[in-house]
Order: C-alpha cells, then structure tokens, then sequence
C-alpha cells in the first residue's frame, strides 16, 4: 500500500526538519562529551567482540 503524503509543496514551514534544541546543539559540539561517547562506543564495540571470541 503506498504512503501518501498530503504535504508536497516545497519551502513551506512543514517541509523543513525541526531545530535543533540548545542542548542538543552543545552535545553536538561539546568536546568532552564527545570524548566520552567515544569511550562509551569503544567499550561497547570491546565487550561485543569479547563475547564473540569466547
């Protein structure tokens, strides 16, 4: 069954995505919390293999 979509008219106020909060924009530029992401997803990646070598 195909999606319709109502609203196809392009440069009108549905058209575009929402913006972005404040925090969400300091998340995406903060250093520190990008290092600690990192950190996070590492560790992840880590116990994933891990668990795959036995």
């Amino acid at each position: 069954m195909p999606v319709r979509v109502t609203n196809k008219e392009p440069y009108q106020q549905a058209y575009y995505p929402p913006k972005p909060t404040g925090l969400t924009c300091y998340m995406r530029t903060s250093f520190i919390w990008q290092c600690f992401r990192f950190v996070a997803i590492n560790v992840k990646m880590i116990k994933l293999m891990a668990r795959s070598h036995h």
